[in-house]
């Protein structure tokens, strides 16, 4: 129910290439000695960016030497935006065993699949690159990670045979992107559900509001945030795996400790409530009162008006000026260049739309001027 999520291992400084390996394989080691079996990495994870090769394989290939790779399942992903043809997917996936050193990679993902990518991936017939990597018992489930809206996600698990998915999804967002609705979508089709960011990289653990606190502590059973966050994505029974993201040693001794006690239906009508009052606080800090309705799309300029408000709202509740880095990498990530909002052409047909009477275009100039610059 634990995996071992391994995009934020510990570093030396600031330079993300730089894994502190010695404290990162103790923390790994230590996991997979208490019980979990499922280890998650990427190609780019621990790199300059998505663009660049990441040292995360490499030194997951190290740290499952000494038996520990037949205790694991092993997880990575196609990098999708790096792919130009089917020769490419073949070059990566042989690229993956090579630098993971095995034979066989059990969980093998189409990685951040959006729009855009997807529609490549069709293109490119990517079920036959699948199809192929498994007849040759290179890759044993098929699976893929998503970052965009419903609708797509369910086009998505109709299209193909999946295995499983990855996605996000934690008490803060229960109804963005794939949220609930989706998992019971994906789990009625047969697909594993494997979950991501349940504590949305450490912020539903660290940077709580204090009127979030005060409500925690009226609670009958205390619990740390953490412990609220990771209780409530295992409390749905059609959570297959949730991958932590793992920062220290007191982060993998709270996430077992926690693991060990959570089971499906196990929070009570009361602390289901208490949580869903702290969404709702959560929600009223927002810059921008966006519910992601979607209903001013599409923009006929093809900016992802509410993606780009998540990205604004997610730094004004948790960042900083000095976290700027870290918020400006995921924004690139999320938000491809033909959707952002420098895009926009200020016609205004969003404003006509939207549920919340938002100014729509308004409030896109301030996402441009915090990501994109004057």
């Amino acid at each position: 129910m634990l995996g071992f999520g391994c995009m934020r291992l510990p570093t030396l400084g600031d330079d993300p290439t730089k894994i502190d390996e010695e404290t990162a394989t103790t923390m790994i080691r230590q996991a997979i000695d208490q019980g979990v079996n499922f280890i998650d990495t990427a190609y780019s994870y621990h790199s300059q960016g998505l663009y660049y090769t990441g040292e995360n394989e490499p030194f997951i290939s190290r740290v499952l030497e000494d038996g520990y790779r037949e205790k694991v399942m092993l997880s990575t992903k196609l990098p999708c935006w790096r792919v130009e043809n089917q020769e490419d997917m073949e070059f990566y996936l042989e690229h993956q065993l090579e630098r993971l050193n095995t034979q066989c990679i059990d969980f093998y993902m189409l990685h951040g699949l959006n729009q855009t990518y997807w529609e490549k991936m069709k293109e490119l017939n990517f079920e036959t690159f699948l199809e192929e990597a498994q007849d040759q018992g290179k890759i044993k489930h098929a699976g893929f990670s998503f970052h965009d809206r419903l609708d797509l996600f369910k086009e998505i698990v109709d299209y193909y045979d999946w295995s499983f998915c990855l996605l996000q999804y934690n008490y803060l967002d229960e109804y963005y992107q794939v949220g609930t609705e989706g998992i019971k979508y994906a789990a009625n089709k047969g697909l594993g559900i494997a979950v991501m960011e349940p504590l949305r990289g450490g912020q539903l653990a660290s940077k709580i509001p204090k009127e979030v606190q005060e409500l925690f502590n009226q609670a009958k059973i205390k619990r740390t945030p953490a412990e609220w966050a990771l209780r409530w994505v295992w409390n749905n029974p059609l959570v297959s795996v949730v991958l932590s993201g793992m920062n220290s040693m007191e982060d993998v001794k709270e996430n077992l400790r926690i693991a060990n006690n959570a089971l499906p239906h196990s929070l009570s009508s009361k602390e289901l409530e208490l949580i869903g009052k702290a969404r709702v606080i959560f929600k009223g800090k927002q810059a921008i009162n966006c519910t992601y309705c979607g209903y001013c799309l599409p923009c006929p300029a093809g900016v992802d008006i509410p993606e780009n408000f998540a990205r604004y709202n997610d730094y004004h509740l948790f960042g900083s000026p000095e976290e700027k880095a870290r918020f400006q990498f995921s924004y690139e990530a999320a938000v491809l260049e033909d959707s952002r909002p420098s895009n926009c052409t200020a016609c205004r047909q969003c404003e006509k739309q939207c549920t919340q009477k938002i100014a729509i275009v308004d409030e896109l100039r301030k996402v441009q001027k915090l990501y994109e610059g004057d």
